[in-house]
C-alpha cells in the first residue's frame, strides 16, 4: 500500500510530499516554476519523474488564472530527481515539446510516455533522454478538441489510452485506443489503429489503469452534473465500446490529477482548488486528506 503521496503544486512552483500516516507536508522538490504537471515515480531506482507545461504567456491586464494562461509558446521540458529532492536532472530540455501534461511510464523498458496539449500529440522517449519518438500527431487546425491530455500505458497488451478534453466545459471530450507500436508503413500523423472508446464527456483529463482489475479510471474537470468527478468503466474488449462510466465521487474544484492505490482499494484526487481526496472504491469513504489554501495541483503518485 502507499505510503506516502507526491503532488505537484503549480501554484508555488513545489513538488510536495504527504506521509499517509500522519498526513504531514514537506517540500520535496522547490523552484519547479514551469508549471509541472505530470509525475510518475521508479520505485526500483528511487526516482521520480515530472513533465512541465512550460511558462506560459498572458495578459497583464487580466487576473493570472486558467483562462488567462497560452501555453502555446514551445517551452515544456520533461525533468527527474531522486526520491529526496536531490539530484535532479534535465530528461528533456526546455523547447523539446510544447505543453507536457500526464505523464506514465514502462519503467522496465525504460520509457516514459506523456501528453502535449497544445503539441496536440502522444509521445515517447528513454529516461535516459534518448529515441523522442512521437506516437500520435493530430492536425494543427486550432480546435482544441485536438489536444491531448491525459495517458496511461499497458506494456503487455501493447495499448496506449490518452484523453483528449476538448474546450472547456464543452461536452466534446474523448478517451481514445491505438497500440503501442505504430503500424506498419504508418505514421503518427496518418496511423489508422485509433479508435474511440468513450465521447461527448464533459472534460476528461488523467488515466490510470487497473490492468488486474480491467478497469480504467479518470478525472473530468467539466462542467457538473457528469464533470468535476472520478469515474471508472471497465476497459472494452477490441472492437467493443466503451460502457456508460460509474462515477465514484463528485464536487471536485476542477479534478485534475489520479493515482489509484489498488491494494488499500483507493483514489486518491488532486484538483485546481488546492485539495488532495481520498475516495474508497466501494463509495464508503470519501474525504480530504490534505488542504493547500489558495493554491492549484496537478499531477499526484503514490510511493510505496
Amino acid at each position: 500500500m502507499f505510503q506516502a503521496l507526491l503532488v505537484l503544486n503549480t501554484s508555488r512552483g513545489s513538488i510536495d510530499r504527504i506521509e499517509l500516516a500522519d498526513l504531514s507536508v514537506r517540500t520535496l522538490v522547490g523552484d519547479v516554476r514551469s508549471f509541472p504537471d505530470g509525475i510518475v515515480y521508479d520505485h526500483v531506482a528511487r526516482r521520480i519523474y515530472w513533465t512541465n507545461m512550460g511558462i506560459p504567456d498572458f495578459d497583464p491586464a487580466l487576473p493570472v488564472d486558467d483562462d488567462n494562461l497560452d501555453f502555446s509558446p514551445k517551452n515544456g521540458s520533461l525533468e527527474s530527481a531522486a526520491l529526496d529532492g536531490t539530484d535532479r536532472r534535465r530528461v528533456l530540455p526546455v523547447g523539446a515539446l510544447t505543453t507536457g501534461k500526464q505523464l506514465d511510464a514502462d519503467f522496465a523498458a525504460g520509457q516514459l510516455y506523456w501528453s502535449d496539449r497544445e503539441g496536440r500529440r502522444v509521445s515517447r522517449v528513454g529516461i535516459d533522454g534518448t529515441g523522442l519518438t512521437d506516437l500520435v500527431v493530430n492536425p494543427a487546425t486550432g480546435d482544441e478538441a485536438e489536444e491531448c491530455v491525459g495517458i496511461a500505458v499497458d506494456p503487455i497488451a501493447n495499448t496506449l489510452y490518452w484523453t483528449q478534453k476538448g474546450p472547456a466545459k464543452g461536452g466534446r471530450g474523448r478517451i481514445f485506443r491505438a497500440n503501442l507500436a505504430l503500424p506498419q508503413g504508418q505514421t503518427p500523423q496518418t496511423r489508422t489503429d485509433i479508435v474511440v472508446l468513450w465521447d461527448q464527456l464533459p472534460e476528461p483529463i488523467d488515466l490510470w489503469l487497473d490492468t488486474d482489475g480491467g478497469y480504467l479510471y479518470w478525472t473530468d474537470r467539466g462542467a457538473e452534473p457528469a464533470g468535476n468527478t472520478l469515474n471508472r468503466a471497465p476497459v472494452p474488449d477490441r472492437g467493443e465500446p466503451g460502457r456508460a462510466p460509474e462515477i465514484l465521487a463528485r464536487g471536485f474544484a476542477e479534478a485534475i490529477g489520479l493515482t489509484v492505490d489498488p491494494e488499500a482499494r483507493i483514489a486518491y484526487v488532486t484538483s485546481l482548488g488546492g485539495l488532495v481526496r481520498a475516495v474508497a472504491l466501494d463509495g464508503s469513504s470519501d474525504s480530504v486528506i490534505a488542504k493547500f489554501e489558495g493554491q492549484s495541483l496537478t499531477g499526484i503518485v503514490g510511493i510505496r
